[in-house]
């Protein structure tokens, strides 16, 4: 974060905003989270449930995935876009910042656990697909469900080998 002021930043601010190019392809991304999150509801109906569709400030955006077994221990998945990195990620919830450290406590050693540091908004973050090509809706969205499939799987089995 920049130590000046904000009114130092908002000539800088303003500049960015003013050819519109950061507005359209901000709306055009979140809509491609959209239609992902619609296209996963109806995919994984007997096996997820799917919340609606959440932003961060401008710098994610994102839904929360839930099976009964996470629920039963307090966790979530969200498949996030992360706006900073133009990328997709999945990430491991708990319910709370209490859930949260104690299952990145438990998981200590596993190939996804930074050991020094807990990620801020999660117990751990992967990257699920690295260079989108958003061109090709199609394309992308068979990427990420399979990306999707194998990683949650993945993560399924590892929390049930940690119980």
């Amino acid at each position: 974060m920049s130590d000046k002021s904000l009114n130092t930043r908002i000539p800088a601010y303003k500049e960015a905003f003013a050819s519109g190019e950061i507005q359209k392809t901000y709306q055009s991304l979140v809509g491609i989270v959209q239609h992902l999150r619609t296209d996963f509801s109806k995919t994984y109906i007997s096996e997820y449930s799917v919340a609606n569709l959440l932003h961060g400030y401008i710098d994610f955006t994102y839904f929360y995935l839930q099976n009964d077994y996470l629920k039963k221990h307090k966790l979530k998945l969200a498949l996030v876009f992360s706006h900073h990195h133009a990328r997709f990620e999945l990430w491991l919830l708990g319910q709370t910042k209490d859930v949260q450290t104690a299952f990145w406590e438990k998981l200590q050693g596993t190939k996804w656990v930074d050991e020094n540091k807990m990620p801020e908004w999660s117990i751990f973050e992967v990257v699920l697909l690295a260079t989108p090509d958003f061109d090709d809706l199609e394309k992308l969205s068979t990427t990420v469900h399979g990306a999707f499939r194998a990683l949650s799987k993945d993560i399924v089995e590892l929390l049930k080998a940690y119980e």
